[in-house]
């Protein structure tokens, strides 16, 4: 049977620290799954507040193709009739075909925090699972605290899987709640279990020991046929399994074909929902991270191009990654080469530039310059070498005005800048939350004038980092992180002016972003 992969980052994703999602937002994140070929999403609780019984409306008039929209809530409450909770209410009204409730599997949470009692609690999941399969739901049961509820009082935590079984239950989900289970016992309990509920078995695992993922696969091994997780591993505490590595693993590593063609989509999917959920895709995540495929020893370089497998477990093309060759103060030419080579095959080794830009780089670095981490601004010193830049405009003045006010929680500035185009020229004055903020914003605002393309680039993330240590004189690097929507890219600029060390990171992002789209038009009409 298809290992099916059920997405909870509208549910439980959005209770993750610094996650907050208009409903638009989640919509987004809805269609970007459906795309990649998940089999289920967790769209919320209806019934927790207005935005999510909002939530569902929107969803009624959306179409998926691939994935089947699930609304979430709990067993009815106790000594509640069943048709009169309003809970369960709010999960018929939702319209979804299935609903995944929730129930206590571990003894001590029953009586200790429910403050009900264990038979009435078996009560409770044998009646909503009952009553939701009477009003036509497909009824998933989520084993809260499952693997807990094992270590304490197994007997009844069986017995709550089998009120479920006997309620009606099409799939029952082993939870990790406490994110505390180790992969041998996951497997061991799933295997007991396999044989009485085939293919009906789930997982569903939290992070706090850094195992979810693995507890994920050995739920696999046991003969579990849903993972639930969320898509970049982001929930509660922890996070949730990190559904990219465990697609990842099963496709690329246990043949279970769980998304297809669509594997090719990974990384770029990864990074559109952390980009509309306003968080920043971990560098180190296996599969879809910058790093995944990042080299940068000199040793590992020359290995990984002569023969990729020698330190790529897969080819990055596979998850629609890419490989990085890092160029740093340890490159020798041989590194530097293989940058370039991968921009411009053309270029020979022997080639008189290869060896200018290697001295190019070392000079930057001796002033402050990093670019293992800033390969946007790597790029354009290369292209400045081979003869592959062009200057996209010129900077006329500008100008930062900073208002101090006692009155105001946050500092007025603004930006004043002008810049010409092929000898047209564009002045333009923009208020910002901060000067580099107001600069970013002016420079965007007058260079969209002549290139219109620049509007999707947004700023992700800036960085500033002193490198020496002379007092206030300290020379300074600034990082900033930029995306277009479909590909992302970081610049660098170093100064004793941290507005001047921005201004060059900022240049390099516009100037890059709108020399390659360039390119790609010439190409198309080639």
């Amino acid at each position: 049977m298809k290992i099916e992969i059920f997405d909870c980052t509208l549910r439980e994703g959005v209770q993750s620290q610094g996650i907050s999602m208009s409903n638009e937002d989640r919509l987004k994140i809805a269609k970007k799954l459906d795309e990649l070929g998940i089999s289920y999403i967790e769209a919320g609780n209806p019934a927790s507040n207005p935005k999510e019984t909002a939530f569902f409306k929107e969803l009624k008039s959306e179409n998926f193709i691939n994935s089947k929209i699930v609304a979430f809530g709990s067993t009815r409450r106790a000594h509640t009739e069943v048709s009169e909770d309003e809970g369960l209410k709010n999960l018929i009204a939702a319209n979804t075909d299935i609903v995944t409730v929730f129930g206590k599997s571990w003894d001590f949470h029953v009586t200790d925090i429910l403050s009900a009692e264990l038979y009435e609690n078996l009560n409770m999941i044998y009646d909503t699972v009952c009553y939701l399969k009477e009003n036509g739901k497909e009824v998933f049961y989520d084993a809260e605290h499952f693997f807990d509820g094992c270590k304490h009082n197994k007997e009844y935590a069986l017995k709550t899987l089998e009120a479920a079984y006997f309620g009606g239950a099409s799939r029952i989900i082993l939870c990790d709640t406490n994110g505390a289970a180790f992969p041998d016992e996951v497997e061991k309990i799933v295997a007991e279990l396999a044989p009485k509920y085939k293919n009906m078995l789930g997982i569903h695992c939290h992070d706090d020991c850094g195992m979810a993922v693995a507890n994920s696969i050995s739920a696999v091994r046991g003969g579990a046929v849903m993972i639930q997780g969320t898509l970049t591993g982001c929930g509660e505490r922890c996070g949730n399994a990190n559904l990219a590595t465990v697609i990842g693993n099963l496709q690329t590593k246990m043949e279970h074909n769980v998304i297809g063609e669509n594997l090719k989509n990974l990384t770029s999917a990864c990074v559109y929902v952390s980009d509309v959920a306003n968080q920043t895709l971990s560098p180190n995540a296996p599969y879809v991270g910058r790093n995944a495929f990042a080299h940068k020893g000199g040793m590992h370089i020359d290995a990984v191009c002569k023969e990729p497998s020698s330190f790529e477990h897969i080819p990055p093309e596979t998850v629609g990654n890419k490989r990085r060759i890092l160029v740093s103060e340890v490159s020798g030419k041989s590194a530097v080469y293989s940058k370039i080579q991968r921009l411009f095959p053309e270029i020979k080794k022997s080639d008189p530039s290869v060896a200018k830009i290697t001295r190019r780089f070392k000079e930057l670095e001796h002033l402050g310059y990093q670019f293992e981490a800033a390969e946007g601004s790597a790029e354009l010193v290369i292209r400045k070498i081979i003869g592959k830049y062009s200057t996209v405009f010129t900077l006329n003045m500008f100008r930062i005005l900073s208002e101090q006010d006692s009155s105001r929680s946050s500092n007025l500035t603004t930006a004043l800048i002008s810049i010409s185009v092929d000898g047209k020229s564009e002045i333009t004055a923009v208020e910002g939350n901060g000067p580099v903020n107001a600069l970013d914003k002016a420079l965007r605002k007058a260079a969209e004038v002549f290139y219109p393309q620049i509007k999707n680039v947004k700023l992700l993330d800036y960085k500033v980092r002193v490198i020496d240590s002379n007092a206030t004189a300290s020379k300074v690097r600034v990082l900033i992180e930029s995306a277009d929507g479909k590909e992302r890219w970081t610049t660098v600029g170093v100064s004793d002016d941290v507005i001047k060390a921005s201004w060059i990171a900022l240049v390099d992002s516009i100037e890059l972003k709108i020399i390659k789209d360039s390119e790609k038009e010439k190409q198309k009409i080639e």
